[in-house]
């Protein structure tokens, strides 16, 4: 199948078979994203999907994972999500976890029965841009929740047997901000626990609706100094739960104006990845004083 876009997927997700049932996002006004802007949003024809599935089959794959793209798979019809299920089943009887990024509003417009289906299915992990701790911050990005949804959403996908993954943005709430937000956020996760988070610092593209709301001087970025800082700060503060029969939560988080990428497993990596974080705030400092 001739792939339409950017790939964007989580990085837990690189040895799945990526399956595209949609092009582009279906909600798509996100201030500060640009991946799917020049797309023009429309769901594939099973017909399509079905005929990827018997390529790679027929090429003797075996995915034990799939991955359905583009972006929010998930507000898909459940009666679409099903068909496409039931074909990924014939094709790969073998295939355990079928996955997908999925958004508040999609969780919260599927009634728990619907849920439960689909993970009766094979739908395990739900990646879900939560991006921010802070409502002000939430409604200023344009994205579709706030965080008396989000908690809502969480809680009803994990009722349902289905497996909660992260996406966050360290810069997301601006210039002098990082510390609220890294707070804000390790209060959110202190109660809902996902199993994954994934930090995608904050990216600024002259083609994204943000950068003209800092041109008119209504939003100041963070530094990647202050990135690293509030970064450090809510690995500092999360707590991962341990009651029994809790697991490790994976972190993964990069930084796109420089070269450091920090992941391992909380609790036992926490320690691991703040002496990274030290260490790399503590170069950016020094080159701070020299330019001084």
């Amino acid at each position: 199948m001739e792939y339409e876009g950017q790939i964007c997927r989580s990085p837990m997700e690189r040895g799945s078979f990526m399956l595209p049932v949609m092009v582009g996002c279906s909600y798509n006004r996100c201030f500060f994203c640009n991946l799917f802007r020049h797309l023009n949003y429309r769901v594939l024809p099973l017909e399509q999907i079905e005929a990827e599935l018997k390529r790679v089959k027929e090429a003797g794959g075996n995915p034990s994972r799939v991955f359905l793209g583009d972006g929010n798979a998930f507000c898909l019809d459940t009666s679409r999500l099903l068909e496409i299920l039931n074909m990924i089943h014939a094709y790969f009887p073998g295939c355990s976890s079928v996955n997908m990024d999925a958004t508040v509003s999609s969780i919260l417009a599927k009634s728990a029965g619907e849920l439960k289906s689909l993970w009766e299915h094979g739908v395990r992990h739900l990646y879900i841009g939560i991006e921010t701790g802070l409502n002000d911050v939430l409604l200023f990005m344009r994205k579709e929740h706030n965080l008396e949804q989000a908690y809502a959403a969480v809680y009803k996908l994990k009722e349902a047997g289905l497996i909660f993954d992260a996406h966050i943005m360290t810069g997301i709430a601006g210039k002098g901000r990082g510390l609220e937000n890294a707070e804000a956020l390790a209060e959110f996760f202190d109660r809902t626990q996902p199993t994954h988070i994934v930090n995608f610092s904050l990216f600024l593209d002259r083609t994204v609706p943000l950068w003209r709301k800092i041109e008119e001087g209504l939003f100041s970025p963070a530094s990647e100094l202050e990135n690293l800082k509030e970064e450090r700060h809510f690995l500092k503060l999360f707590h991962p739960s341990s009651s029994p029969g809790s697991r490790e939560i994976l972190y993964d988080g990069f930084h796109d104006l420089i070269s450091v990428r920090v992941r391992g497993a909380l609790p036992d990596d926490r320690e691991k990845m703040l002496k990274k974080l030290s260490d790399e705030i503590s170069r950016q400092q020094e080159k701070q004083t020299r330019r001084t």
